[in-house]
């Protein structure tokens, strides 16, 4: 299993160092980080299955390769390649699966794995850190740091939530204040309120430089 993890590490390094949407290696190794911490806080959990989804979990998406296909047949060509057993690899590939927000939508989730890896996830795009992604992520896509004529869009297609006019700000709004009711784990529950609340200092901090309140 170290080997498999050691190997994987090195892949994943490899496919996201020059990744700068703030979904690079250092994001990768925290969400790991995060996931172990909350398997080990409850008890629960293969810590296997959790730190192999939790590596491989941005290596799919469609935001970091020429299609969503092209990033399932990377994933699974690696997959392939560390002869795991066929219930351990399909239970990796269903959490990662699982993770993406993709527009808020609503997947049931069911092994305590996938939740945890997904919750992990979750809350590296919350507090100080989600702040300073939300702004990379923006900046790479091109949108203004904040328009107010744009409204906050809800409900959105997954084409919609991708490509559709926005800005870093009303990111916030449309991903980043949704998540901490979104939590599977009273554990990560607990870490999102209190970064939430700090976005929204921030937030308030912003409003009033922005408006020139000195």
């Amino acid at each position: 299993m170290k080997d498999t993890l050691a190997r994987t590490e090195e892949f994943v390094r490899a496919e996201l160092m020059d990744e700068s949407t703030g979904h690079d290696w250092h994001h990768i190794d925290r969400v790991r980080k995060n996931a172990k911490l909350i398997a080990q806080k409850l008890g629960v959990g293969d810590l296997f299955i959790i730190e192999m989804a939790a590596l491989l979990h941005d290596i799919p998406d469609e935001k970091l390769n020429e299609s969503e296909k092209q990033g399932w047949d990377k994933l699974l060509e690696h997959m392939d390649s560390l002869n795991l057993p066929e219930d351990t690899a399909a239970h990796i590939l269903a959490c990662i699966e699982s993770v993406s927000f993709k527009g808020g939508r609503k997947v049931e989730l069911k092994t305590i794995e996938a939740k945890i890896v997904q919750d992990a996830d979750r809350l590296d795009a919350l507090g100080a850190i989600g702040i300073a992604r939300t702004f990379a992520y923006g900046g790479k896509k091109g949108n203004p740091i904040y328009e107010p004529e744009f409204q906050v869009r809800d409900g959105m297609s997954l084409e919609d939530y991708r490509n559709g006019q926005s800005s870093s700000v009303h990111h916030f709004y449309e991903k980043l204040f949704k998540l901490k009711d979104l939590m599977n784990t009273d554990e990560a529950r607990e870490i999102a309120q209190q970064r939430h609340e700090y976005m929204a200092e921030f937030l308030e901090q912003f409003y009033s430089e922005w408006n020139g309140n000195a």
